[in-house]
């Protein structure tokens, strides 16, 4: 047979495996539970670490995701002037606590918590009384009280930077995240 006569066999047998294929990916994507994936949020471990952040987090579908722009310390002390650290607490465990209390309140406000946390990308710069390094062990001591804790055990991926400077330069520490909306 000429090969224009098989061409309409050929058609038919191209389309029936791409509609088989369809079919297959449409029920992927729109199987629930039974198909091995979490209707939750899954948050992996450091392997062999205690260490308190996740090394992954993985978004099940269907979750909303909110991005919150970065925080800087509020005012604690309007007494003091704008350039200085002890305006927004001093050093960078307070200002930490500081952020962190500011970002709660703020996901509490959208009707969301700590919990809903998934991600943290932490600004660091350093503090003259550090020998002009970041204070990273005072930034974890701010952390450690609203992540890791018996109350919120819930544990983001994070990423933490030392940076040249911020806005204003009595501020040690600035922090955005990003949180999820399970559906209901």
């Amino acid at each position: 047979m000429p090969p224009s006569q098989h061409t309409p066999l050929r058609t038919w047998m191209a389309l029936a495996a791409a509609a088989a294929a369809i079919s297959t990916l449409a029920g992927c994507a729109s199987s629930s539970m039974g198909d091995g994936r979490s209707q939750s949020v899954v948050r992996h471990g450091i392997p062999g670490s205690n260490f308190p952040i996740s090394n992954a987090v993985e978004i099940p579908p269907g979750a909303t995701t909110v991005y919150l722009s970065g925080q800087v310390p509020p005012v604690v002390d309007a007494s003091k002037p704008a350039n200085d650290p002890a305006a927004y607490g001093g050093d960078t465990r307070a200002q930490t606590i500081g952020v962190l209390t500011t970002i709660d309140k703020q996901l509490k406000a959208m009707g969301l918590t700590m919990k809903d946390v998934v991600k943290m990308q932490v600004f660091l710069v350093a503090d003259p009384a550090k020998g002009n390094k970041m204070d990273f062990t005072g930034f974890m001591q701010g952390y450690t009280q609203f992540f890791g804790t018996a109350e919120q055990p819930n544990l983001p991926s994070r990423s933490a930077f030392q940076i040249a400077a911020l806005a204003n330069p009595a501020w040690y520490v600035e922090i955005e995240v990003t949180a999820v909306r399970m559906p209901k």
